[in-house]
């Protein structure tokens, strides 16, 4: 039966909403607090050869984009003539999943009738694979937990217990991942069934035709926005904390016709601790970067993301391998956009953003009971990881937004939730005034947080961040957000990465990083500044120091927000 246009059309709507069903599922049965309250997920539909033909509007363009390329590797590992009716596939490898062995994903082959139609993916951030925990102390893959290969998780409906098992016998939080693991097959289930009630609704065979039409349409959209750019190239450079040295990403973006080539040769080669990236989950950030400043509307496919090409020499910061210790990747990864923009600013200027916090401000809270004295009968072992966020970079017209991840989009873990997961207690968590760079458009926020733990209680925290010694820089006279900091509140000084014990009764103070500025602070609205006077997302000391906003509006505004009068 051929298909009009329309059909066609409202059939990749269709496709669209089932894989957006599929992550809701995941959202609604996972156990991982990662997964049901920040969204670190992904999931989309294949054709039979591996191509992603739709992506669902929640989870992250890491997970995403990564996985854009994952369902090819498991064809390819597990045969086209072992792929059976009730198969469920599973890996956690970080160059043929999505970049560290911390994201499970799973593949489910799609059956209509007796033939095989596509394939459901979907992917999750789980709390604990093993070994050191998550964290960059590691110095190769093999110390950062179990290793799951590309593999059958059921063979034609029946489960492989021994391979749950292995699983149980080698993590601290044995339920949770097996509990995460059948949310993710359950979830690729639930978009099968809507994928076949769409192929019975439409009277489809199989999804050739709409395959090809979703592909062809949308390659050929961004190749004309990609050839309506400035055909010429630039680069871009930026340097991030690191571990215990500096990092420089560079790169040179190419706009050549049918094609945008990123470049990252020149970058920092690979570190010794667990930040390394492998290729796939740069280029996954990389590819995001510039779709989202020239194709946004278009929606994420195998063809719509082809054009974006990225290299990068083997064994650098960037394009890590096997063994590289990765757990830590999206340090790295998260810094692509920030790189890709700062070249891509050259070629079409007053597009872009400013630099923000970039990585998620994330920590895990491994708790115990006490052993400096002896622990009360309630105490116990926990695993809390949060996510958190710092301030996204001032955009051309628009400030940015507080405690808000970009490029990640992982959203921020609620106190009630992480609370939940384990004897752990956030004392604080609020905006924190001043970190937005000041600019013709202020960076978004960071925040503070202050974290501890229930009486008899001692606990390690794997510290995440960056931005400790390179705060987000301004873009076009914009100032630059405020750095990371972190402290016992005691006054002992904390490293940004890496494992550190807090003894009983201590707590952890941080402040997460704030977005840079965008333009010429002296062209910001004198309305805007003192907004956000009133709001409190600004003092007054910065409220006169950056924006000249004079002693006497000063005062009225502070005099309008006392009697509650202010806008």
């Amino acid at each position: 039966m051929t298909q009009s246009n329309v059909a066609y059309q409202v059939m990749w709507n269709r496709l669209i909403s089932v894989v957006e069903e599929q992550a809701q599922a995941l959202v609604r049965t996972a156990f991982s607090t990662s997964v049901r309250e920040a969204g670190d997920l992904s999931a989309g539909v294949y054709d039979v050869k591996g191509q992603m033909l739709a992506q669902a509007v929640t989870g992250t363009p890491g997970h995403v984009n990564a996985m854009a390329d994952a369902v090819a590797h498991f064809i390819r590992r597990i045969g086209p003539d072992n792929i059976h009716d009730g198969d469920v596939y599973i890996t956690n490898d970080p160059w043929e999943g999505t970049g560290h062995l911390h994201d499970i994903t799973m593949v489910t082959p799609s059956f209509h009738g007796a033939a095989l139609v596509g394939f459901f993916a979907c992917t999750a951030h789980i709390v604990d694979i093993g070994g050191r925990g998550f964290g960059a102390d590691a110095h190769s893959v093999y110390e950062e937990g179990l290793y799951i290969p590309i593999m059958k998780f059921a063979d034609r409906g029946t489960v492989d217990e021994t391979l749950t098992r292995i699983i149980r016998g080698n993590v601290r939080e044995p339920d949770q991942l097996i509990g995460d693991i059948y949310a993710l097959a359950t979830c690729n289930e639930i978009g099968h069934r809507r994928l076949v009630d769409m192929m019975e609704e439409f009277a489809l065979s199989d999804l050739d035709g709409i395959a090809d039409f979703i592909l062809t349409n949308s390659r050929r959209a961004t190749i004309e926005r990609i050839a309506a750019l400035p055909q010429t190239a630039a680069t871009g450079e930026m340097t991030m904390d690191g571990f215990d040295r500096p990092i420089t990403l560079k790169v040179r973006v190419s706009v050549e016709g049918d094609r945008i080539v990123s470049d990252f040769t020149g970058s920092s080669g690979l570190d010794k601790k667990g930040i390394n990236c492998p290729l796939v989950y740069a280029k996954a950030y990389a590819c995001y970067a510039l779709k989202v400043a020239i194709a946004p509307e278009i929606p994420n496919n195998a063809a719509s993301l082809a054009p974006f090409e990225v290299t990068a020499p083997e064994n650098t910061i960037v394009n890590a391998l096997h063994p590289a210790p990765v757990a830590l990747r999206h340090i790295v990864g998260h810094f692509v956009p920030d790189a890709v923009f700062n070249a891509f600013d050259k070629i079409v200027p007053g597009l872009v953003p400013a630099e923000g916090a970039g990585c998620l401000c994330n920590f895990q809270v491994s708790l115990r009971p006490r052993t400096d004295a002896p622990a009360p009968s309630h105490a116990r072992r926990a695993e809390v990881l949060t996510f958190n966020s710092g301030g996204s970079g001032a955009r051309p017209g628009h400030d940015g937004l507080n405690a808000t991840a970009f490029p990640s989009g992982v959203m921020t873990m609620p106190i009630e939730a992480t609370e939940h997961a384990g004897p752990v207690i956030i004392w604080r968590k609020e905006l924190r005034p001043d970190s937005g760079g000041a600019g013709k458009t202020r960076g978004g926020l960071g925040q503070y947080m202050e974290v501890g733990a229930q009486e008899g209680h001692e606990f390690d925290i794997q510290a995440m961040f960056d931005r400790v010694d390179h705060p987000a820089r301004g873009r076009r006279g914009g100032q630059p957000g405020a750095p990371t900091t972190i402290a016992q509140d005691d006054g002992t000084p904390m490293r940004g990465k890496g494992k550190q014990f807090v003894a009983h009764g201590r707590r952890v103070l941080m402040a997460f990083p704030g977005g840079a500025g965008y333009g010429d602070p002296a062209e910001r609205p004198k309305a805007l500044v003192k907004r956000d006077l009133a709001r409190g997302y600004i003092t007054a000391d910065a409220a006169a120091r950056d924006y000249n906003l004079t002693p006497e509006d000063i005062a009225a505004v502070l005099d309008a927000v006392e009697k509650g009068t202010a806008p």
